[in-house]
Parts: structure tokens; C-alpha cells; sequence
């Protein structure tokens, strides 16, 4: 091209295409810096290319892209050592918007070796720059010999200049000067900040520094003034994550380390998944299982999707299952574009390729270790089991491969599978209409004297005391034939696993009509509803009790939120109250010399039913604490 410099107008099919790039191409203007350094390592990464293919037999030298600001003139730069431009090339790649330079650089390279692999977007990447600039500036020398370096300069219309340039090395520097809207970009946190959200782990290393000093240095062709600018040395972004290497090469010390590369203050994962898809779709990553505990809502969006090392989102319902948002970890699949939309992830038959196939990985994965080692996944269960029991309740293909390794757990800390459970109760806990009964207690100690009952009947107890457990007994009941999941506190432990066989009362129609009015007398509460019943005489005098279905539906109220939670949640708790016709203080009460002494003793021995409940509590708790000093006095 000539020394003389080139006026034209930007080959664009409308005059307002600035202001829609401005307004509504991006929604966060900071992906303006992520689009400029993904072009300089596209850039870099096809000299590499050619190179290898012994296309380019030149040096190539220091290839580190540099990112630069000056706060003073409010400019900042891109600079990179790839490919680089011609006049012509510039007018080409970058006028004609809609053209991108991957297409004519893969046609000419479509018989050699992964040629999709280097394909870039020079295109309306690009000009995000204005979005945040007045004017731009390019300045390029391709690394093809006996070319001149090109200045291609444009403040936003669809006017543009193209002169030539003094720029002796390889490669392009696009200058941003920044507008008045945007300086909060001129501040090194900010772009600091913004460089390590999307460039963290982009495969050309990026140094990163303030212009600390702009020196005149000579005149360029048309005698205006060039500048040396010093910069700070500082590499922010580690080009061979983990995720793009082969799981063979890695060891578990470098999986931990690149897990506090992501996290720097979370505790150590449990274990973790290697993925490296390449059909029918291209996925890699690397997913984390951390130890989840009951509570799970912190932990979401912990999961980052790239696309060939460039972060896109880490809000990734649509492309991971919502149960599998509970992992930690990266994403990376060329297959979902950068500017990536909510409506195309929900949309894109990749994606929900990516999303069955992750699922089916994380099943996989957790059968295998079931199989290999079960004692240690026992140990690992407590602090994964909300995540499988999500996984079980939401999506019907993970349930199907999890029924296999998935736990229960009882009161003595020993774990069942589902298969090996009803095995276990089966000859025991099945009742007259022949159900198997599965009791289960939300909270061992608060429950306790309802657990030892059922321990003398020699039944067993589960532990359901996660977050989810009134979801997946739910889930169970559905799935498992002929089986019923109670609280072993909804019932007197006769009616939890009813039998054909029944406890004798010692006591005539008329007794149990009298002992009934003297405790609704002394308990005085509409909440409760009174009744005795035959129960063997080793069992509590008096059995407060909420149904099993009542208390389901105030478990699932703490997780469920509205509709027919919510409103049970409004409504005021209800007992039964079950008098042990058979036990001796119900006798020492009917044989009470006066009533006053009856309601006395009534009311002792219910007071002592709901305080080992917890359910005794304020100015009844110290009426109780009195009662109990004068009886014993």
C-alpha cells in the first residue's frame, strides 16, 4: 500500500450500527476487554499453527499478549506478536463487518490438521470496543516478509482513516481511547478484575501492567510523534489448566491445587470428574464434588463454562442439570459461542447433549466408587447424600442408576442400599395389610424415647434428618412397591407397624370413659386430642403425637416455601394424645382420693410427656418444676 493516507466508509448494511453495538450487543460493557484479547490469542494461535504446519519459518519468538493502560492520556492498549495485518487486510477484516478472517483462513487450510481449531472471530468481537471508546485505533505489521505496517483509526461513525505505520515487530496493538461514560476502565483493579473473570485461563500467556511513563521516540512516515511506553511484567492467567491435558498426565496433588486455584478458600473437595468429550460433541472440564452438608444454597454458581479457555458465564442451569449445580468446577465446549444467550442455551440440541451426557458421567462415577471401594464411599455419603437425594428426586435417568449405590442410614450408623433395606425390615416391620413400614427419625436425641420403644419391638430406625428428607421420602414412597416411610414419633409405636395382634385393657369401658375426662380436664387444649389406649404396660403412661402426615407436611413447609406448605405452615399444630390405659400411674390415678389429686397427677404425667418432647417450655415449665417439689415432698 502507499504512504498516503485513506479515507472510506465502513462497508456495514446500516448508519446506526455503533449505537446498537453499544446498546445492545453486550449487556456488561467489560466484555469489550474480553473480546479484544480472545482476537489477540486467536491471533497468536494461528501463527503457532502455521508454524507447526511450516506454513510461517520465522521466529516466533516472545508471544505473551500485553495488556496496558494510561491513565493520563485515558487510553488502553492490546497488544499482541501473532499474525498481524496488511492495509488490505485491515480493510477486509475489519470494515466489512460482517466478514470474519477464520473463513478465508480455514478454506485455505482445510486439507491440513485441525484447521477448526484456529478458527477466530475477528468480527463484531471487535468493535465492542466502542462501546466504551471515541476512538480507535489499530496498528498491525503481518508476519508475512517485505510488508508495511498499517494505522487504521475510527471514532465511532462509519468513517474510518487507514495510513501507514512505523511499527517494526509482528503483530497488532489496538489502542481504546476511552470516553467519558467509561473511565472507571482506566483503574488497574477494575481491568485487573475484568482479566482475570474471563482471560484466567485463556492458552497464551497475558502480561498486565500500568503505562508508568509515555516517552517521545523519534517521528513516524507523516512526521507525528512516536511513543515508548514502560509497563509493569505481571502474568495473570495460567495458559494449561488442568481441564486441557490428559487425565493420565495429572496426579490428585495437582487436581487439589488447581481446585484452590478456583476456590482459595474452600475446603477440599471429596472427589472429582475428568471430562474429554469429543463426539458426537466437544466437552472437556474438570467437576468437583465438595462436601455439601445440609446446606446447599451458598454453593451454587460455583460451576464456570468456557469456551476454548475464555469464560463465558458461571450461570449454568441450562447447560448442567439443576442438581448437578451443587458441583464445583469448569466447563469448556467450542461447541457454545461466547456471546451466549438464555433463549440459545435453552434451545441448542448441544447443549442438552452436554447436560444428559454430564449426568450420566457424575452416575457413572459414583458407581464405580461404590463398587471399588464401599467402605470409603460410606464415609464419603454424609457429606454427598444431599446431592445424590436431589439428583434421585429431580431427573428420573440419574434415579435410575442411583437406586443402585444410593444410602440409607439408621441410628446406629450403618448404611443400606435400597435393595439391602427392605431386605433387612421386611420380616419384621410389615404390617396386617402387608407394607413394609420404614421408620425414620428427624432428630435422634429429640426423639429418643420414641426410637428405645421401637427398639424393644426390635424394629429399626432411620435417620432422615438432611434438608431434602421430606422430599426423598416422598420420592421413596412413590418408587418403592408396597412401602410407607412414618416419623417414629406420629404414632404410638402399636399404630406405626399396626399387627393382627392386640394388647388386652385392664380397663372396663367405664374407666376409660372416666380416665379420658380427667386428662382433657387437666390439659385444658383444644390443640389436643385425648384418647386411651391398650398398650403394653412397659410402654410411657402418656404419648403425645402429631400424624405423619401433619408433620410431613410442616417438614416439607421449611424447604416447599407456598401453595399448600405455606398454608400448613400458617395453621396451628395439632397432637394426639394417647393415654396408656394399661400402665400403673393411669391406675394410681383412677384410684386418686379426690379429683383435685386426679387432674394433679394427670397433669404431671402429661407435663412430663411434652417435656420429653421439648414441647414444655415458659410458665407451664415452672408450674411443672413446682408440681414436681411438692409431690415428691
Amino acid at each position: 500500500m502507499t504512504t498516503t493516507a485513506e479515507k472510506g466508509t465502513i462497508s456495514i448494511h446500516t448508519e446506526n450500527i455503533f449505537p446498537i453495538i453499544k446498546k445492545f450487543l453486550y449487556s456488561d460493557h467489560e466484555i469489550f476487554l474480553r473480546e479484544l484479547v480472545s482476537n489477540a490469542v486467536d491471533a497468536t494461535q494461528k501463527l503457532k499453527k502455521l508454524a507447526a504446519l511450516g506454513d510461517f519459518n520465522g521466529e516466533l519468538g516472545d508471544l505473551k499478549i500485553e495488556v496496558s493502560f494510561d491513565k493520563k492520556n485515558k487510553t488502553i492498549t492490546v497488544s499482541d506478536k501473532g499474525l498481524g495485518m496488511t492495509g488490505d487486510e485491515i480493510k477486509k477484516y475489519i470494515n466489512q463487518i460482517a466478514f470474519s478472517g477464520a473463513t478465508e483462513f480455514v478454506e485455505k487450510f482445510k486439507d491440513k490438521t485441525d484447521a477448526k481449531d484456529i478458527i477466530g472471530k475477528f468480527g463484531l468481537g471487535f468493535y465492542s470496543a466502542f462501546m466504551v471508546a471515541d476512538k480507535v485505533e489499530v496498528i498491525s505489521k503481518s508476519f508475512k516478509e517485505n510488508t508495511e505496517a498499517a494505522r487504521w483509526e475510527c471514532d465511532g461513525s462509519t468513517e474510518f482513516e487507514l495510513s501507514a505505520a512505523n511499527k517494526e515487530t509482528r503483530g497488532t496493538d489496538v489502542i481504546l481511547h476511552i470516553n467519558a461514560d467509561s473511565e472507571e476502565f482506566l483503574d488497574e483493579f477494575r481491568l485487573k478484575g475484568i482479566l482475570e473473570k474471563y482471560c484466567k485461563f485463556l492458552p497464551v500467556e497475558i502480561k498486565f501492567g500500568t503505562k508508568e511513563e509515555s516517552v517521545e521516540d523519534g517521528v513516524d512516515k507523516d512526521n507525528k510523534p512516536k511513543y515508548k511506553t514502560v509497563t509493569s511484567d505481571r502474568i495473570i492467567n495460567n495458559p494449561a489448566p488442568i481441564w486441557t491435558k490428559a487425565p493420565l498426565e495429572l496426579k490428585d496433588e495437582d487436581y487439589l491445587r488447581f481446585y484452590k486455584e478456583l476456590y482459595p478458600f474452600s475446603e477440599d473437595p471429596l472427589f472429582w470428574i475428568h471430562l474429554n468429550v469429543d463426539y458426537p460433541f466437544n466437552l472437556t472440564g474438570v467437576l468437583y464434588f465438595p462436601k455439601i452438608k445440609n446446606d446447599f444454597e451458598i454453593q451454587r454458581n460455583k460451576i464456570q463454562l468456557y469456551s476454548r479457555q475464555v469464560f463465558i458465564t458461571d450461570e449454568v442451569k441450562d447447560v448442567v442439570p439443576d442438581f448437578l449445580m451443587l458441583l464445583h468446577g469448569v466447563l469448556d465446549s467450542p461447541d457454545i459461542p461466547l456471546n451466549v444467550s438464555r433463549s440459545y442455551l435453552q434451545s441448542d440440541a448441544n447443549v442438552k447433549k452436554i447436560s444428559a451426557h454430564i449426568t450420566k458421567k457424575v452416575a457413572d462415577k459414583l458407581v464405580d466408587m461404590f463398587i471399588k471401594d464401599r467402605a470409603e464411599f460410606e464415609k464419603k455419603w454424609d457429606d454427598i447424600s444431599v446431592f445424590v437425594k436431589y439428583g434421585i428426586i429431580s431427573d428420573e435417568k440419574f434415579y435410575d442408576k442411583a437406586k443402585e449405590f444410593a444410602l440409607l442410614k439408621n441410628v446406629d450408623s450403618k448404611y443400606f442400599t435400597l435393595k439391602e433395606y427392605e431386605e433387612k425390615v421386611k420380616p419384621n416391620q410389615t404390617d396386617k395389610d402387608k407394607n413394609v413400614v420404614y421408620l425414620y427419625t428427624t432428630s435422634a436425641d429429640k426423639q429418643h424415647a420414641f426410637i428405645e420403644s421401637a427398639r424393644n419391638r426390635a424394629y429399626d430406625v432411620l435417620v432422615m434428618d438432611g434438608i431434602l428428607d421430606s422430599h426423598f421420602i416422598n420420592h421413596l414412597e412413590q418408587k418403592l412397591e408396597k412401602t410407607q416411610l412414618k416419623r417414629v414419633d406420629s404414632e404410638t409405636i402399636d399404630k406405626l407397624i399396626v399387627k393382627d395382634e392386640k394388647v388386652a385393657s385392664v380397663l372396663s369401658k367405664e374407666e376409660e370413659e372416666t380416665v379420658k375426662k380427667v386428662f382433657e380436664t387437666a390439659i385444658n387444649n383444644t390443640n389436643m386430642t385425648v384418647a386411651v389406649e391398650s398398650l403394653s404396660p412397659d410402654d410411657m403412661p402418656v404419648t403425645i403425637t402429631m400424624s405423619e402426615w401433619m408433620r410431613r407436611m410442616k417438614d416439607m413447609q421449611k424447604t416447599g416455601g407456598g401453595g399448600m406448605y405455606g398454608f400448613m405452615g400458617a395453621m396451628p399444630d395439632s397432637y394426639n394424645v394417647a393415654i396408656n390405659g394399661n400402665h400403673a400411674l393411669v391406675q394410681k390415678i383412677l384410684k386418686a382420693e379426690n379429683d383435685d389429686q386426679k387432674n394433679k397427677l394427670a397433669k404431671q404425667v402429661y407435663d412430663l410427656a411434652l417435656l420429653s418432647q421439648n414441647l414444655l417450655t415458659g410458665a407451664d415449665l415452672t408450674n411443672f418444676i413446682k408440681r414436681s417439689v411438692e409431690l415428691v415432698g
